[in-house]
C-alpha cells in the first residue's frame, strides 16, 4: 500500500507559478513510478507528467510541455513545477503512484492521492 499525500496547490495569477509536492509512505517510493493528472470540471482526469522509478524517463502531455517539470528526490517526494500558469490549467491536481510505467501512461496508477487544487485566474 502507498499512501500519496499532496500539497502546494492555491490561487495564483496567470503567468504565474506554482510548485506541487507529493510525499509517498517512504518504504516503498523507490519502487514506483509516478505521475501528476488533473480533472478540471466536467472533464475527464487526464495525465499532465510521469516519471521513472529511477527518475531517467520523463513524460509529459502536450499542454503543458516546456512549462511544467516533474522530479523527485530519493526520500519520498515528487514535485511538480508550474510555470508560466494559464486559466486553462485551473483544476484539481492528483499524485499517482504504480510500480509500472505502463499504467502511469495509461491513467491507470494503482494508487491516488486526495488532489490538490490549482486555480489560475485572469
Amino acid at each position: 500500500q502507498v499512501q500519496l499525500v499532496e500539497s502546494g496547490g492555491g490561487l495564483v495569477q496567470v503567468g504565474g507559478s506554482l510548485r506541487l509536492s507529493c510525499a509517498a509512505s517512504r518504504r516503498t517510493f523507490n519502487n514506483y513510478a509516478m505521475g501528476w493528472f488533473r480533472q478540471a470540471p466536467g472533464k475527464e482526469r487526464d495525465i499532465v507528467a510521469a516519471i521513472s522509478l529511477g527518475g531517467g524517463s520523463t513524460y509529459y502531455g502536450a499542454s503543458v510541455e516546456g512549462r511544467f517539470t516533474i522530479s523527485r528526490d530519493y526520500v519520498n517526494n515528487v514535485y511538480l513545477q508550474m510555470n508560466n500558469l494559464k486559466v486553462e490549467d485551473t483544476a484539481v491536481y492528483y499524485c499517482a503512484a504504480s510500480a509500472r510505467w505502463d499504467d502511469i501512461l495509461k491513467g491507470e496508477p494503482a494508487y491516488w492521492g486526495q488532489g490538490t487544487q490549482v486555480t489560475v485566474s485572469s
